[in-house]
């Protein structure tokens, strides 16, 4: 037997993922067990969880391997900041606590969590990482692969081919010229939290026009063959190292905007917000498209890997344009996402297996929610058929919580951690935006369908990344008051198509669904509230209901509701 661990930490999104005999037993982020959005400290919890899952031990590993390399991270990091010396004094300072701290000693730090011996804890590259993410669960037997994000050691894109079991990296662009920190940047001007905020700004740039798309122009210059060069002066900020632009961004466009202000698009201010988004996610889909047009010189199908990845508009247009056979996307594409391909990388037996479902996680225990419940107060009933009441409360126009099977890997709510609606009335957005969600009021909600069903509402589908929301596709009817709570402004959705294989439990809501009310869709979005992490566990699940005005809430075969509900639509 061979077991790797793969480990993600310290940037953000930590994560651990086990794979024994090249096969990928479990992956599972801190977040979901530390409670902390994004968590990003040594994943402890992930790594011994992943472990206690698979009945193993540390002793039982033959590898433990970090995403990245810390020593050329920690090069890079101060070669640049000494490189702009004085005037990056703050950036020096910072990026000298934050390297010379815990970060160049993450090796030791994880053979110590695990009690593992160190010389068993070793490392691939950044970007390594991410290839392997993602050429390792497409299924195919050869493709390009194009790693993009905000910066690993040094590179900050890659493109890669990969053919059986093999990678190699053919072109790199590097550090500070980053795509990745070129979308950040743009998020925090329009008022965003950096790593969190980006697919805010994604979701208001459907709601602007590309008015400042000569000015964008002016801070990023996209080569034919998909090279970017930063003008630098616009990202540059010599008082906050956190920011990620400049003054002369501000002297460019206009004053940012301040961050947690409520928003407002029919005031003209708001608006310019919109306007700049839309023009920045223009500049981003050019870019990426050359760059793909590149990549399809290698192959005629394509992995994308990277946090850029997780921008499902871009590839919905890369899809289209580029003239690719077959475009994956790895569902966790982000810093998450790399713990899975070190593991890879590594696996002395590594397989290339399509990635059927992204359940990849932790179960959740229904004794525990049958139990918990009782003794909260709740109405708590054993249930044959939990996904036929689940569907019946969603015709009814409930809003339901839905906890199936092993937890997702990624950002995506794809079933098995879900909060589940009709996905018809339109009055159903503003009441998860207020009660459940507390989010922007432009940030759309996702249809989720049965596969079979998906192509009469929906254009330009594109498998396999609808299985795992990382793409979009066009409405055919726009205006379908049958979709009216999960299709954009833009008339687009990111939906996701649903099987047996994908997700076993939302197939039977949505099929229970078809036979109750004719629906073939439904709403489908993260159980979470803002700024917290996806439920995990039956307790996360619990505390949820009790904290948000849900109608009911399912637990594998468990049925909860408050008392006196009885059955009737939540306020």
């Amino acid at each position: 037997m061979s077991a790797v661990l793969g480990v993600s930490a310290l940037y953000h999104d930590a994560a651990a993922a086990l794979v024994v005999d090249g096969e990928i037993v479990v992956a599972l982020q801190e977040e979901r067990l530390s409670r902390i959005k994004n968590d990003p400290s040594v994943p402890v919890r992930a790594m011994r969880a992943c472990l206690a899952f698979a009945g193993l031990r540390s002793g039982d590993l033959d590898e433990i391997v970090f995403y990245e390399n810390p020593y050329k991270k920690l090069e890079r990091t101060l070669v640049s900041a000494l490189g702009r010396f004085p005037k990056s004094m703050s950036q020096f300072r910072h990026a000298t606590a934050s390297q010379l701290g815990e970060k160049v000693w993450v090796l030791d730090a994880i053979a110590d969590a695990l009690d593992a011996p160190r010389n068993k804890v070793t490392f691939v590259e950044h970007h390594e990482s991410h290839a392997a993410s993602a050429f390792f669960t497409s299924g195919f037997d050869e493709a390009a692969i194009l790693t993009v994000d905000g910066v690993g050691e040094e590179a900050a894109t890659g493109l890669w081919v990969g053919r059986g079991t093999d990678l190699r990296c053919l072109f790199e662009q590097r550090y500070p010229h980053s795509l990745g920190l070129f979308y950040a940047g743009f998020t925090a001007y329009c008022g965003f939290r950096v790593n969190e905020g980006e697919q805010k700004l994604m979701g208001l740039a459907a709601f602007g026009e590309p008015r400042y798309r000569e000015e964008i122009g002016r801070t990023l210059r996209v080569s034919d063959d998909g090279g970017i060069e930063l003008v630098l002066d616009y990202f540059d900020s010599d008082d906050d190292v956190e920011l990620g632009f400049g003054p002369a961004l501000e002297t460019l466009l206009g004053p940012r905007r301040a961050p947690g202000k409520p928003w407002r698009l029919e005031d003209p201010a708001d608006r310019r917000f919109a306007d700049v988004a839309r023009s920045v996610q223009d500049a981003t889909e050019d870019a990426l498209l050359a760059l793909a047009r590149r990549a399809r010189k290698e192959s005629s199908k394509l992995c994308l890997a990277g946090g850029v990845a997780l921008n499902a508009v871009a590839n919905a247009r890369i899809a289209r344009e580029a003239g690719f056979d077959a475009v994956y996307v790895h569902p966790a594409a982000g810093d998450a996402g790399g713990a899975l391909g070190a593991a890879l990388a590594k696996s002395p037996e590594r397989k290339n297996r399509r990635l059927l479902s992204a359940a990849l996680g932790l179960p959740a225990s229904p004794d525990e929610a049958l139990e918990l419940g009782r003794e909260l107060g709740l109405v708590a009933t054993r249930t044959d058929d939990p996904e036929e009441r689940a569907a019946a409360r969603i015709a009814a126009g409930d809003i339901v919580g839905f906890v199936s099977g092993r937890s997702e890997w990624g950002p995506r709510a794809l079933g098995h951690r879900s909060i589940l609606a009709p996905a018809g009335p339109a009055s159903v957005r503003p009441r998860l935006y207020k009660a459940v969600k507390e989010r922007e009021p432009f940030r759309p909600f996702a249809p989720a369908a049965l596969l079979e069903n998906a192509d009469a509402l929906f254009d330009e589908l594109m498998e396999p990344m609808t299985r795992f929301m990382t793409t979009t596709a066009r409405a055919r009817h726009p205006d379908d008051s049958a979709l009216a709570a999960t299709v954009h402004v833009d008339g687009s959705a990111r939906v996701q198509t649903v099987d047996d294989d994908s997700s076993p439990g939302l197939a039977r809501v949505l099929r229970a669904l078809e036979r109750a009310s004719g629906e073939r869709a439904v709403l489908n979005t993260s159980l979470n509230a803002s700024r917290e992490p996806m439920c995990l566990s039956a307790l996360d699940a619990v505390s949820f209901l009790l904290e948000h005005p849900l109608d009911a809430m399912f637990i594998e075969d468990v049925m909860l509701e408050r008392p006196g509900r009885g059955g009737a639509k939540g306020s």
